[in-house]
């Protein structure tokens, strides 16, 4: 859903991000997992002005707006976790690496780990 979100972002469109989205047909989501998605989506696009810096603070010489589609919106998902829920840093990071290394290229997940991390170490000094 990010990433079509974006997507329509680039290219000007600006409905509700969420409003029509349906599951491919035959596909049936768990109630939980449709309403965590949904939270999760909605979360990450009301705080992503604040994740987007969190973000960019912590990648050497990457602004958001450069970085991959899918890796940015990992990202996004992964902050928003360790920052705005309950999901432990460890957790996040973890999922958030096998995602990108699925989704994303063959860097994607070194590259994505290395930001996570470096955000992981800087809140465990403060």
């Amino acid at each position: 859903m990010l990433y079509s979100i974006d997507i329509a972002e680039e290219s000007g469109a600006g409905d509700d991000p969420l409003q029509g989205e349906e599951p491919p047909q035959g596909v049936e989501p768990l109630q939980g997992a449709k309403d965590y998605a949904e939270a999760l989506v909605r979360g990450v696009l009301d705080k992503k002005d604040a994740i987007d810096r969190v973000i960019e603070i912590s990648s050497d010489n990457w602004s958001v707006e450069r970085m991959p589609l899918v890796d940015r919106n990992i990202l996004r998902i992964a902050v928003y976790e360790m920052r705005y829920s309950d999901v432990p840093f460890k957790v996040a990071i973890d999922e958030a690496v096998e995602l990108a290394k699925r989704f994303g290229t063959d860097e994607s997940g070194a590259f994505v780990n290395g930001i996570l991390d470096r955000m992981h170490r800087e809140a465990e000094k403060s």
